[in-house]
């Protein structure tokens, strides 16, 4: 605790929470307990809410490089982006607030804020009432109908659990308006997406879409179904297992034939990555880009595919150290880098949506090499340029060392990659 005033309190707390569990003993003891914990926990949550508020107001995460502040608490409190996002949506609808001219403003949500602040609503409830509210359905309704909404939903809180009291403010809602939306002779919009998905800790992912316009769903489907079609009178694979590799080998013909766009500045292609002892072992396994590690009889067909780039740790068939010579990253050595990164080094996303960053900048005399550069995404190469985050590479690995205000003893932080690494 590095602030003197906040260190009586918080010494205070941490005494306070030890003599509640030395307390708790039998049964009833332990369910009392139970309560008590989860009030003291939303007491806390409201003085994160508060600090939130007022840290946003004097635009303190943007002065240390964050461009929203749920990003800075994922940082900061080591939590997930949906629980740092909601600490800011109760930020948002639960505060005072101060207009333009300086007024005080009442919060978004007045029933709503009273209640947490009474600590009968968790940051969950403030959550889903202002989902509610915040809906067109909602937004139709008069501004006097929408406050009497909010003061019913807020008087639902503590009998509900979040999930609960959604679906009964959705109802309130649905019934409150009963016209509807107005009339709309438009064409209903087409919608058109593809969601590319990477199974957590497994290999392989999932692919899932939907095509309203007909003619594009006609040339992926076309397409499919000319390259799925049976090999042989025997051929036993199922339906959608020829689909799947018919959708694999069209993109595969393309990648290695095909006019293709660069891909994060470079033309896309697969990158086999295959540790030496592997290699000197007859290439047992083998990783790929995107994540999984890929069998024995499916790394000896890659291999022969002049589209597959393999790339051998540790191995010296690259130029991986180009000194002073040059600022621009090679190829080689983008490679090599994202090879021993996965991808962002920070956050994780994939190569092609990262950038190479020279550990020292290369105007100070830092060198254009493996040793020496770090694959970043664009969010996390911003914050080593405009915040107090530095990186360092220490036994080959990237290391990323916090600013102050997030860790007072600066330890160095890894990608959960990087800790399962040997």
């Amino acid at each position: 605790m590095s602030t003197s005033r906040l260190a009586p309190a918080s010494r205070l707390l941490t005494e306070a929470v030890d003599a509640l569990g030395a307390a708790a003993e039998s049964d009833t003891e332990l369910l009392a307990a139970l309560t008590v914990g989860e009030g003291a926990r939303r007491r806390l949550d409201r003085l994160t809410v508060h600090a939130v508020a007022t840290l946003q107001r004097r635009g303190a995460f943007g002065e240390r490089g964050y461009r929203t502040a749920a990003a800075a608490l994922t940082d900061l409190l080591s939590c997930d982006w949906a629980e740092a996002r909601r600490f800011v949506i109760a930020a948002d609808q639960v505060c005072d607030r101060v207009g333009i001219d300086g007024a005080a403003l009442p919060p978004l949500l007045p029933a709503t804020a009273a209640m947490f602040e009474d600590g009968r609503a968790s940051t969950r409830h403030v959550e889903v009432v202002a989902k509610v509210l915040g809906t067109d359905a909602a937004g139709r309704l008069s501004p006097s109908t929408w406050a009497e909404a909010e003061t019913v939903l807020a008087a639902r809180i503590p009998d509900l659990t979040p999930s609960h009291l959604l679906a009964v403010g959705t109802a309130l809602i649905d019934a409150l308006d009963e016209d509807g939306a107005e009339p709309d002779d438009r064409p209903r919009p087409s919608v058109n997406e593809l969601h590319i998905r990477r199974h957590r800790g497994a290999p392989g992912g999932k692919i899932t879409g939907r095509f309203d316009d007909a003619a594009l769903f006609d040339a992926v489907a076309t397409a499919i179904d000319a390259r799925s079609t049976p090999v042989t009178g025997d051929d036993e694979r199922t339906a959608p297992q020829r689909q799947t590799e018919a959708l694999a080998d069209i993109c595969t013909q393309v990648l290695t034939h095909g006019d293709v766009p660069e891909c994060g500045g470079r033309r896309p292609h697969l990158s086999v990555i295959i540790r030496l002892e592997d290699l000197e072992t007859r290439a047992r396994s083998a990783t790929l880009d995107f994540g999984g590690t890929v069998s024995p009889e499916s790394l000896r067909m890659l291999a022969c595919d002049a589209g597959v780039v393999p790339i051998v740790m540790n191995g010296r068939g690259q130029p991986l150290d180009v000194g002073r010579l040059t600022r621009v990253v090679p190829e080689g050595i983008r490679r090599a880098v994202a090879a021993r990164d996965r991808g962002c080094a920070r956050c994780g996303r994939p190569p092609s949506w990262c950038e190479i960053h020279h550990v020292l900048p290369w105007e100070n005399d830092g060198e254009t090499s493996v040793e020496n550069c770090v694959m970043l995404c664009r969010v996390c190469h911003r914050l080593m340029h405009h915040s107090e985050w530095q990186v360092r590479i220490t036994d080959g690995r990237p290391e990323f060392i916090p600013p102050g205000w997030i860790d007072p003893d600066r330890r160095p932080r890894l990608r959960p990659f990087f800790l399962g690494a040997a």
